[in-house]
């Protein structure tokens, strides 16, 4: 595993292409996606069949078909293992205790002069989730999404996933049956977005859509925001670690590598001020690889995008980090919590030595579904607060106009808004 100094020559250019990571072009793939999001919003569910038939080597056959039956879900989650399902609940629990402590709350503030203002929290009425398909299946990603939404109070909650081979995976299945969900669309990619964001004839639009994907759904999901909401634009996962002397190499290296085994855009980068510990990792890393059975998409990962940096000073360290706002950022030093004030920008924070980021991506409570590529400078992790929506309250009693009517239609006759004014004087002293 590449490791660079920050005393090296071309430590500023090395560290320039480590933030500029997520880079992609989307105007190559953009004319494609805007394509597709113009078919479906022409032709509906012909479209959606055609590009499943396309994309996904299979043609349904009707409109009934692009759904997956709600009694296959409850079959799935039945045929499961015991073992497996008891652990689904238990994330599911854990899940779902976390996002309820998020629950923001309506409230009214009542003035002297007979004013009330306050703020009224409501749920969106239909929520859409993609959830990524094709080479594997993520149950967790569903949880992770459905959650927030349940605990919203959103009243339907509509899935889109990709089913290579009308092959639906089965522990997906499950999980949606555990989350109450009843409408699952077989449909990937730009399409699933579009689907989702401008409805069909059989299924209809969403208010807001969250989920990972890959370039092309990242895109679809850029391009139909404004007709709905959306959770983040989110692109190749990622870790961060800081890591002091008393960090464990084996756990760094592993660590490292449960990122890497993600995808081959995936990065892994440990920042660290003891240049021994960066020697043993590189070496437990070329240790794992051999066992890991993704080892030709790890190996890609940490070759390509793949770093350890060796600072002086652990301030230094964490500003570094700080500049490239991991999406996981583990602190694997002798005193985690307090670098925690320091810490500035990350989606996860993962602190001490039995902390693995793993943990959160499943049974943990908080949200896996994280900023990426130093989003998370500006962007938070997916919570109920995505599938909600605020409404100010306003009151204003006679007194209460009175007191301060005339400075507002003074502001209003300053900007040339005559009707603004007026509307404000004629209530005035009555």
């Amino acid at each position: 595993m590449k490791i660079i100094d920050i005393k090296d020559k071309n430590f500023k250019s090395e560290f320039e292409e480590i933030l500029g990571r997520a880079k992609v072009d989307i105007k190559k793939v953009s004319s494609i996606v805007n394509g597709i999001i113009d078919e479906i919003i022409q032709d509906g569910d012909e479209a959606v069949k055609e590009h499943i038939s396309k994309f996904d080597n299979w043609t349904p056959k009707n409109s009934e078909d692009l759904f997956v039956d709600v009694a296959d879900m409850k079959k799935a989650y039945d045929n499961i293992d015991d073992k497996l399902r008891d652990s689904l609940h238990l994330a599911y629990d854990r899940i779902k205790s976390y996002h309820e402590k998020q629950l923001p709350k309506s409230w009214l503030d009542f003035e002297e002069n007979g004013t009330i203002l306050g703020q009224k929290v409501t749920a969106v009425d239909r929520a859409g989730l993609y959830i990524p398909g094709g080479k594997a299946a993520y149950p967790s990603s569903l949880l992770m999404n459905a959650i927030p939404a349940i605990v919203a109070g959103v009243e339907e909650i509509v899935v889109a996933t990709p089913t290579p081979d009308n092959e639906p995976n089965e522990l997906l299945l499950a999980a949606c049956h555990l989350c109450g969900i009843k409408t699952v669309m077989k449909v990937g990619g730009a399409s699933a977005i579009a689907a989702m964001a401008y409805g069909t004839q059989s299924l209809k639009k969403v208010d807001v859509i969250t989920g990972p994907g890959n370039i092309f759904v990242a895109t679809a999901k850029k391009l139909v925001f404004g007709e709905v909401n959306i959770d983040m634009i989110a692109g190749p996962s990622e870790i961060g670690i800081l890591a002091d002397e008393t960090a464990n190499p084996s756990y760094l290296a592993i660590d490292l590598l449960s990122q890497a085994e993600h995808d081959e855009m995936a990065s892994s980068i440990m920042i660290t001020t003891d240049e021994n510990i960066a020697q043993q990792t590189s070496i437990e890393v070329d240790n794992y690889l051999k066992t890991l059975s993704r080892n030709e998409i790890a190996q890609k990962s940490i070759d390509d995008r793949g770093c350890i940096i060796i600072t002086d000073t652990m301030d230094h360290a964490i500003e570094l980090m700080n500049e490239i706002a991991p999406e996981h950022l583990e602190v694997m030093t002798q005193s985690p919590f307090e670098l925690l004030p320091s810490i500035k920008h990350a989606g996860a924070i993962f602190l001490g030595q039995n902390t693995p980021e793993p943990i959160g991506d499943y049974i943990a409570g908080p949200n896996h579904t994280l900023p990426t590529g130093g989003t998370a400078k500006f962007y938070s992790p997916l919570n109920v607060e995505n599938f909600m929506k605020k409404s100010s309250i306003i009151s204003f009693s006679q007194n209460a106009i009175d007191s301060i009517g005339e400075q507002c239609a003074l502001l209003a006759d300053t900007e040339g808004l005559t009707a603004h004014a007026k509307s404000v004087r004629v209530r005035l002293g009555k």
